[in-house]
């Protein structure tokens, strides 16, 4: 391995942020278990100067999905769950779910052929979305938008705070799906669902369970769904990166703006406990503890001699697979993510040929809405963690740029 090349990562993140990509990012990267890089670029608050650090505290959103997943493969290993049971085995609420595939504000709901599986709630084919995005979204995507609407005012400063995880599975329940469970792929509420699973297996709320059952025993002490008031200071705010084209002689130039608001039910201050522990996009956490849970997964389900998961099961994760059937719509919704299947909350390069980035089979990881990455490749003993603050970001061009250059200096890629 030429460690040496490995320097070019923090012109990657410097460049990000100078041409004001994000406001500031960190990355980890680790080797068999040993730290081989950590680097950092801009601030974690432009109004105070505030540098994104290593202890910076980061919101995850969807790279809190691969943690959720790890929660229920640990009650599959205790025979407490079953990914073929249907879901209203678990959650009665969605025995007689129904199907509108009406586009618009009006629809016409049926009952489902057959009913959702726990196994959809893993693999995103459940039908559930994540609201609407314009006036032809499905029927049931317009309902979901009003639902976030009632999250976000219920966890926002003043508000609520009532909407618990059991409280939104039994709304949700109530929304018909995008089409029949199982025939298609479409990101969405899945893993909030899921989290209410959890609950009802476990008996205690999905907060308590994770941390009983995977944050103490990693040491992820940074890790939760909110931020108590003596890490309040290590918050990272969130920025939007918005284009400017007024400029003729400096057109695309972009700047960046602060965002304060809810998004889907995660409050923006994360400063109390919420009512809703979103499985799907909830936890907040730093770079250093989210790689030991990454460590944990490259390590086959064991950190320093604590297990958390078998490591057939780990060696699940990454031999899933879509049905080809389902993998087509995958394509077709998300053609960056090229060469990659989608299963157990978890991207898996099925093809790494055909990926648009530096890879090796069975490679697994996800990211989120505000930019954090994770990658664990346990063929080559790679874990790569990133967080940044920035909004509608999933997988950036810093975090293909810097992947691409670590995979380059390893060797027997």
């Amino acid at each position: 391995m030429d460690l040496a090349k490995l320097g070019n990562v923090q012109n990657v993140l410097d460049d990000f942020t100078a041409k004001k990509e994000a406001a500031g990012l960190n990355l980890l990267v680790c080797k068999d278990g040993h730290e081989i890089g950590y680097w950092q670029s801009g601030l974690a608050d432009v109004e105070n100067k505030q540098q994104y650090q290593r202890d910076t505290i980061a919101r995850l959103y969807s790279m809190s999905k691969p943690v959720t997943a790890v929660a229920a493969m640990i009650l599959m290993e205790e025979e407490k769950l079953d990914f073929a049971d249907e879901l209203y085995r678990y959650l009665p609420e969605f025995r007689n779910v129904k199907v509108c595939t009406d586009r618009g504000r009006q629809g016409n709901p049926r009952p489902a052929n057959r009913p959702i599986l726990i196994q959809d709630l893993l693999n995103m084919t459940s039908g559930y979305g994540y609201g609407a995005w314009g006036e032809g979204s499905f029927y049931g995507e317009h309902l979901t938008s009003d639902l976030i609407n009632d999250l976000n005012e219920d966890e926002k400063d003043g508000g609520k705070n009532q909407i618990t995880t059991r409280d939104f599975a039994r709304r949700i329940a109530r929304i018909p799906l995008n089409f029949e469970p199982g025939t298609e792929y479409n990101y969405g509420y899945s893993a909030d669902i899921l989290g209410a699973v959890i609950e009802e297996v476990a008996g205690t709320s999905l907060g308590d369970f994770m941390k009983e059952r995977i944050f103490k025993p990693l040491a992820m002490n940074d890790t939760d769904f909110y931020v108590p008031d003596s890490k309040q200071s290590r918050l990272a705010k969130v920025y939007r990166s918005v284009e400017d084209w007024s400029d003729k002689k400096n057109p695309g130039v972009r700047h960046l703006e602060l965002f304060t608001s809810c998004n889907l039910g995660i409050q923006d201050k994360m400063n109390h406990q919420p009512a809703f522990e979103s499985g799907g996009a909830g936890l907040c956490s730093t770079v250093d503890d989210y790689m030991k849970f990454a460590l944990m997964l490259t390590n086959g389900g064991q950190l320093d001699g604590c297990r958390i998961l078998n490591e057939n099961t780990v060696r699940r994760l990454s031999d899933s697979r879509l049905m080809p059937s389902v993998q087509q719509t995958f394509d077709i919704k998300m053609p960056h993510l090229a060469g990659y299947t989608y299963c157990n909350l978890l991207r898996v390069a099925a093809n790494p040929g055909a990926c648009n980035v530096f890879t090796s089979q069975g490679e697994f990881g996800w990211d989120g809405w505000l930019g954090p990455y994770v990658s664990v490749d346990r063929e080559t003993g790679l874990s790569i963690v990133m967080t940044m603050q920035r909004c509608d970001s999933g997988t950036t061009s810093a975090a293909r740029k810097a992947k691409n250059i670590i995979y380059s200096t390893i060797d027997n890629i």
